[in-house]
């Protein structure tokens, strides 16, 4: 397709090479204008030679954020820039702790420290590169990750100016051993967290400790680093930075970069003959629609990018685009997938094939969203919403680079969230992002940093501000309980074992399950235990660089997980069921005579009962398997609300249509959560019931499904009125007559998505909304 094609005329062609039903596809099309870019001159503190090398790379001037956000750090002010895709966030933190690093150099004294934290080491790496390009006369820009050697480590501790990690190996590795890394502390003059809107839930919160960890030391050898933040757009910026960081933060977020037109299509793929649960009326799967698209899109030349959520679906979408391809006709060898786990040279040349048009689409993870520089694509594909608006607009963002027009898609999935955004586009456009959400005070994580940061020095009173209000508290409980020994100066670690193993920074808490390969021993990965019994039971599939594997037995007793490599052509979703314990209401609110809204700690006892197996390709239901697991007792954070007797009265709900009405208002508030809270749906949990023992009424929980909760019930809470107005007009507005995976049917329901009354959780729904 020619380059002079517009983004109307790439949608219209779209719609057209699949014939009527492509045309009902298309449930909206939002025009985002053209941004013209907005420059500021250079810093006159800004090193000269920095300068020059810049502009050899095509950077004449700095944009107006970039200049904002060099001044305040440069002023030795924490900040954070929060702007768009594309926007050059780095020039806004390289500008002033490159010329600090060039002017130690010029002046012969050791140079200073900058320490570079991402959520990836393929950002890391990338970010390197592009500082060696620039060949400065300091010293080179260096990755410390879990491949760098034991020869590397010591030359980086010894020798290194710009070091680009990531929070895991600051947890592990740096601060436990900070003698050692002694001079590269004391010299510390930047800090910079890439790609911060990431840090959420509990990872967040593990990341938020770690970093007051890394100032604790820092004061300890007397430095005092100031902080670098940078952020796709997101509410709040500033305060998200504060609770990452613990500091006073100031926010850039006016982006003065250009980015060309973009038309924006919400996209429903059409129902099949397929029935799924009850009979439900199915819709083709985001996967199979998006590898269609993409396939047409390559067969007109449209450079494209498709972001799956997952690495099998990545690869699953380019195999059948590649198939669709070379059934009509064209070369299917101009697609191909794209995803972490590839080795650095694959990835480099996918790259270089994708800009250079010798490569025309990829399906990709969000590998290609974090940073990764491909410009002038033409096309975005996203197969089901991403999670946040931050990761739809990142990804969006991809295409249009550069200045010319593009075209964004977001496919929907089958499920209440996606089949409401694509029907109510005003929830995407023309509203600010999610804030990012998490909690660095959470018990359940916190004990693990305060016993890590006693093991590094020990605890003083004055150290525990740090660490939030409930530390002196939890610091008496780990002395009482022998995590930790109290002295007259403080709190000290003299258990033989390694502090730092106490926090899985990416887990949810216990015991970490080993998935190893049966017949070779091969150790694969590890599986959160508190999570095990969903992720890796008997039966299961699971999915580990791009290969398939079944599992066969799950020992966890010995947390072992074992595998065989097999793809039998489905995937699989556990069911479980639980109770719902109110552990202690923290907060309430009475919202008319009838209905009344809480939040607090609760316990919930689960249990993993079997799993479905659902065919890859079209989402049907192949089967359901039962399992006989062992309980497990998670004490979380929830959100709840109960409706009175007269209420379900006003609702004209009898005895026998309140656990299906209950039910169906549970599955679909779950379902919309993520549109409030920064999470997924997997990240939470549910219970409804006619009459709770605690309540005595009839009452529904949404829960964190995460040890001390995660900040999503609370967001819940604090946005409820809006949350589940959203929740009613879901339901409403399904054109189904009983209930589908499109509003309230759950892919996990532990009791077979029975009973569920649609028109029940409707009315129940109006009744908990009506004004007093």
């Amino acid at each position: 397709m020619p380059r002079s094609r517009t983004a109307e005329e790439i949608l219209r062609r779209l719609v057209f090479l699949g014939g009527p039903t492509r045309a009902e596809a298309a449930v909206h099309v939002e025009q985002i204008d053209a941004r013209e870019a907005s420059h500021a001159q250079w810093p006159d503190w800004a090193d000269p030679l920095l300068v020059d090398r810049l502009r050899r790379s095509g950077v004449d001037l700095p944009w107006s954020h970039q200049a904002e956000a060099a001044e305040l750090l440069h002023a030795g002010q924490h900040t954070v820039l929060a702007t768009g895709t594309a926007s050059g966030k780095s020039a806004g933190y390289l500008l002033p702790a490159l010329s600090g690093l060039l002017a130690d150099a010029a002046a012969g004294r050791r140079t200073g420290t900058v320490l570079y934290l991402a959520p990836t080491k393929a950002l890391a790496a990338d970010q390197a590169r592009r500082l060696r390009e620039l060949e400065l006369p300091i010293p080179p820009a260096v990755c410390l990750d879990g491949d760098t050697s034991g020869e590397e480590r010591r030359w980086i501790r010894e020798n290194g100016g710009f070091v680009l990690s990531n929070p895991d190996m600051l947890h592990y590795s740096i601060l436990p051993d900070h003698r050692r890394w002694s001079s590269f502390l004391r010299r510390l003059t930047y800090v910079v967290i890439d790609e911060c809107h990431g840090y959420r839930g509990v990872f967040g919160a593990h990341v938020a400790l770690v970093i007051r960890r890394l100032r604790r030391l820092c004061a300890y050898y007397g430095s005092e680093p100031v902080f670098a933040l940078a952020s796709a757009t997101t509410a709040d910026p500033g305060a998200t930075a504060r609770r990452l960081t613990g500091l006073q933060v100031a926010e850039v977020t006016e982006d003065g970069s250009p980015h060309g037109r973009l038309l924006f299509a919400l996209w429903e793929p059409p129902l099949t003959d397929a029935r799924g649960e009850r009979g439900a009326p199915t819709r083709r799967t985001a996967v199979a629609e998006t590898a269609t698209l993409l396939a047409d899109l390559a067969g007109e030349r449209v450079r494209t990018v498709a972001f799956v959520r997952s690495r099998r679906g990545a690869e699953l979408v380019s195999v059948m685009a590649r198939e669709d391809l070379a059934r009509s006709g064209g070369d299917g060898t101009q697609i191909a997938a794209y995803r972490a786990g590839y080795l650095r040279e694959d990835r480099r040349a996918l790259e270089a094939a994708l800009q250079s048009g010798r490569l025309t689409a990829v399906a990709a993870t969000n590998a290609l969203e974090l940073g990764v520089d491909i410009a002038g694509l033409d096309a975005v594909l996203l197969a089901g919403y991403p999670g946040t608006r931050a990761s739809l607009w990142q990804q969006a963002g991809r295409a249009g680079r550069g200045g010319q027009e593009a075209l964004a898609v977001l496919i929907a999935r089958d499920d209440p969230l996606d089949t409401y955004l694509v029907h109510h586009p005003e929830a995407l456009f023309g509203k600010p992002v999610e804030a990012t959400v998490f909690d660095p005070e959470n018990p359940y994580v916190l004990w693990g940093h305060l016993c890590a940061a006693a093991s590094e020095l020990p605890l003083r009173e004055k150290d525990l501000e740090l660490f939030g209000a409930g530390a002196p508290a939890l610091a008496a409980e780990l002395a009482a309980s022998g995590w930790l020994r109290k002295r007259a100066d403080g709190w000290f670690w003299t258990r033989p074992e390694r502090a730092a193993d106490l926090s899985d920074l990416r887990g949810m808490g216990g015991e970490p399950i080993r998935i190893i390969e049966a017949g070779t021993g091969r150790l694969l990965g590890m599986a959160d235990g508190g999570s095990a019994a969903g992720a890796v039971h008997p039966g299961a599939v699971y999915l580990h660089q791009g290969e398939t594997y079944l599992v066969r037995d799950l020992d966890l007793d010995d947390a072992i997980a074992l595998v065989e490599q097999k793809d039998p052509g489905y995937a699989t979703y556990a069911r479980e069921i639980a109770q719902v314990r109110i552990v202690r209401e923290e907060r309430s609110e009475e919202w008319n005579p009838h209905c009344r809204i809480a939040y607090g700690s609760v316990a919930v006892t689960s249990q993993v009962v079997g799993y479905l197996k659902r065919d890859s390709r079209t989402g049907q239901v192949l089967g359901e398997e039962p399992l006989d697991l062992p309980e497990h007792t998670l004490t979380t954070k929830a959100v709840w609300w109960t409706v009175t007797p007269a209420g379900l009265e006003d609702a004209l709900l009898a005895a026998p249509d309140i656990p299906g009405a209950a039910h169906a208002a549970e599955h679909a508030s779950i379902g919309l959560l993520p549109l409030f809270a920064d999470c997924d749906r997997w990240d939470l949990g549910g219970l409804s019931a006619a009459e709770h023992p605690d309540t005595g009424l009839a009452t529904v929980f949404v829960h964190d499904g995460l040890p001390g909760g995660a900040g999503f019930a609370e967001r819940g809470y604090a946005k409820a009125r809006d949350w589940l107005t959203a929740t009613l007009e879901a339901i409403r507005a399904c054109d189904c007559r009983t209930g589908c995976p499109s509003c309230v049917q759950s892919p996990k329901c532990g009791n077979g998505n029975e009973p569920l009354d649609k028109t029940g959780a409707i009315r129940l729904l109006e009744v908990l909304l009506q004004a007093d």
